[in-house]
């Protein structure tokens, strides 16, 4: 077919294209989470009239939407990450350095639980947390070790660390400092990233305020004394995994961007003395073109961003960003089936264009990943980067009609959510009125709704099951001994040091704080030299600053709405009005998390859910202990207690509850029943802990609700 000078299509052309276009509409039409709708047929006419995309530019060159470098892979292919950390940082280490020794380029450290909320792991209320979720790190003599032999002139080192980042980037510096090493020579990145805390993943320590401030202060810092440090990895990947779809992540990631350059400027640095330095984190999930489109988006909207902030240097205009493929697409049912996603997954970040890449392991949905599968996570890249001729060629999907106009649809999109963000006055004031978090929840809810109405199909859990679920061997943690080993190694720590110095280190960082003058980073330091522990810096600067504690926020309505004249869904309704008619009141479950673990998603979709269904719900908040929340059911007067877990403390936590409410409530009749990451290995243990019911990733909704209102019927 022939084109005009201005390569439109030509009449007869036109005719042809909108004739199939009708036909093929009439067969198909389809509209994503983000309601964006997709076209049957995609032909260069839809490349015309665009606001945010140039088809015509180049990788490397403005906007980027090709990719920052002009050569990309076919110089250097990414970097290979492994996000990883567990027990005590002498187990960690050797796990590093198997990895590195493997082909993994670069190291990417997660903390557990006690270190982002800064609790040391001898404080009786992490007890259930210690060395589960990551690395316990409660020193710079713990920080020394998880790098023993590992060059940190040579190794680019990740840190997803936000609450407790402070003490932990100094920890990380005066490590470098005891190898030898000046902290100009450090590369890495640390998350720093505390917004996106408050809306989704609540491993916060304090209010949104002093924290903006702690951001800022690390800017500065790095920006002065590491050249080679990213001060900030902007994070929309805890986003997607709570349920965001692609473009309220990219939206609510760039304007914390913008926050986070406020901020910065707020400082005095101008802005190209910093935005070379700041990074990005998303997540990928299993929608393929869309994940690509999102990618080739964030580029080419956040060099506009940066040119309105008067940036002038090429890197401050570029945006570049690690990848993780998804957890929660994860499953438990058929899990072999998760190596198939993330191969796709990780596939289609290389195809839009990361710098880095981690790919989780198929096991993630049942428990932490395993020497084994971390060893097939890790060669799914080597693979992609060796077999299979990806690197050979820059963007090779620019072009592509469908591509080209979906990234478009993506900047329009997402350009809506950020103006309205700026219009609350910034990502901050919006985090402070709950607008992303309920946006990001009721999206959320929506997504459990499909899959559980059979809308969306995932193989092996509502489609396809396996009559025979495969055995997996899982990776348990002694979390009693780990907690042992950190006490010990606390205790020698605080015999061997200058105690006065130290308390004179901490008083002068409480001071700074509340008087908002000198940088907290560099103070941190100074403690961190003397000995400080994670817990106590943290805790210096929970006195001039306060503690943080959530306003439970809720959607309603949403669940439902995708189940009316449902015959299952009105079944359950009748049960709990039968139940309400019979007991003169309606059963009322409390949902709970426990310990340290704010990942919150599944526990507000059942919240919210259940109550669509008919049940009183309360939610508990964050960050309980099994105490209070057996305080709070017996004067609640609750039929039923949910816990979610998703963190491994169940083993811990949960039989502790069973324990507190024996001893308040003698009549012995509310039940308890969990769900979220559980080995199947220990429902046994759970149900010997009289537990009622178990209900593991994937479980529909109207499943476990059925089940729940037999059981409190049958009390």
């Amino acid at each position: 077919m022939k084109k005009d000078k201005n390569n439109r299509l030509n009449d007869w052309e036109k005719k042809f294209v909108k004739e199939v276009k009708i036909e093929a509409s009439n067969e198909f039409s389809y509209e994503t989470d983000e309601g964006i709708s997709i076209n049957p047929l995609y032909t260069s006419e839809d490349l015309l009239n665009y606001e945010f995309n140039d088809v015509n530019s180049l990788p490397g060159e403005w906007p980027y939407t090709r990719g920052p470098k002009a050569s990309m892979y076919t110089n250097r292919p990414w970097t290979i990450r492994q996000y990883a950390g567990f027990s005590t940082a002498e187990e960690s280490n050797k796990f590093y350095r198997k990895n590195l020794e493997a082909g993994q380029m670069g190291l990417s450290v997660a903390f557990d639980l006690p270190t982002h909320r800064g609790y040391d792991s001898d404080d009786e209320i992490v007890m259930g947390d210690v060395g589960k979720a990551g690395v316990a790190i409660d020193s710079v003599e713990d920080m020394k070790i998880l790098f023993d032999g590992i060059p940190l002139e040579k190794m680019s080192v990740s840190m997803t660390m936000n609450g407790a980042v402070l003490p932990v980037l100094a920890a990380f510096i005066v490590a470098g400092e005891e190898q030898g090493l000046d902290k100009k020579v450090l590369s890495g990145t640390i998350q720093n990233d505390i917004l996106k805390e408050f809306m989704v993943r609540n491993t916060y320590i304090y209010p949104p305020e002093p924290s903006m401030r702690i951001v800022a202060d690390i800017i500065e810092y790095t920006a002065n004394e590491m050249p080679k440090f990213n001060s900030i990895s902007i994070s929309g990947y805890h986003m997607q995994e709570a349920g965001a779809n692609n473009v309220q992540e990219l939206a609510f990631t760039l304007a914390d961007g913008m926050e986070y350059v406020r901020a910065a400027m707020s400082k005095g640095l101008a802005v190209d003395d910093f935005a070379p330095r700041l990074s990005f984190f998303f997540a990928i999930g299993t929608d393929f073109f869309m994940e690509i489109a999102k990618l080739r988006a964030a580029r080419t909207l956040w060099a506009r961003i940066m040119q309105d902030f008067g940036a002038k240097d090429e890197k401050s205009l570029t945006l570049r960003t690690h990848c993780q493929t998804s957890g929660v697409s994860l499953t438990e049912k058929d899990p072999y089936n998760n190596i198939v996603r993330t191969s796709y997954e990780a596939l289609s970040a290389i195809l839009g264009g990361t710098q880095s890449l981690h790919t989780n392991s198929f096991d993630e949905a049942i428990a932490l990943p395993t020497e084994f599968s971390s060893r097939i996570a890790r060669n799914t890249q080597l693979i992609l980067q060796n077999e299979t001729g990806v690197t050979n060629t820059v963007d090779p999907l620019a072009g592509s009609y469908f591509v080209e106009k979906l990234t478009e649809d993506m900047c329009s999109a997402a350009w809506k959510i950020i103006e309205e963000v700026e219009e609350m006055g910034g990502m901050t004031k919006a985090v402070a009125a709950g607008m992303p978090k309920l946006s990001i929840e009721e999206s959320a809810t929506k997504k459990q709704a499909k899959i559980d109405s059979g809308k969306r199909i995932v193989v092996g859990v509502n489609k396809f099951k396996n009559p025979k679920e495969p055995k997996i061997d899982v990776l348990v943690i002694d979390n009693e001994k780990v907690r042992e080993d950190q006490i010990k190694k606390i205790t020698i720590l605080k015999e061997k040091r200058n105690n006065d110095l130290l308390r004179e280190k901490l008083s002068i960082i409480t001071e700074a704080a509340k008087n908002k003058k000198g940088n907290l980073l560099e103070l941190c330091v100074e403690a961190i030299r003397a000995r400080g522990t994670v817990g106590e810096v943290s805790k210096a600067l929970e006195d001039a600053f306060g503690r943080h504690y959530a306003t439970n926020l809720g959607v309603s309505g949403v669940y439902g709405k995708f189940f009316e004249k449902d015959d299952k869904f009105m079944a359950i309704q009748n049960k709990i009005n039968n139940f309400e008619k019979e007991n003169g009141r309606r059963p009322r479950v409390l949902i709970v998390k426990m310990g340290q673990d704010g990942h919150d998603r599944g526990a507000k979709i059942v919240a919210t859910s259940f109550a669509d269904l008919g049940f009183d719900i309360d939610m508990g908040p964050l960050f309980q202990s099994p105490k209070d929340v057996a305080k709070d059911a017996i004067e609640n007067d609750v039929h039923a207690i949910g816990v979610s877990t998703l963190a491994a403390g169940h083993k811990t936590l949960v039989p502790e509850l069973m324990k507190q409410l024996k001893a308040l409530d003698k009549s012995n009749k509310i039940i308890v029943f969990v769900g979220g990451v559980i080995p199947e290995q220990d429902y046994q243990f759970l149900y010997d802990n009289e537990v009622s019911a178990i209900f593991g990733p994937g479980t529909s909704i109207l499943d476990s609700a059925e089940k729940v209102i037999e059981l409190i019927s049958k009390k």
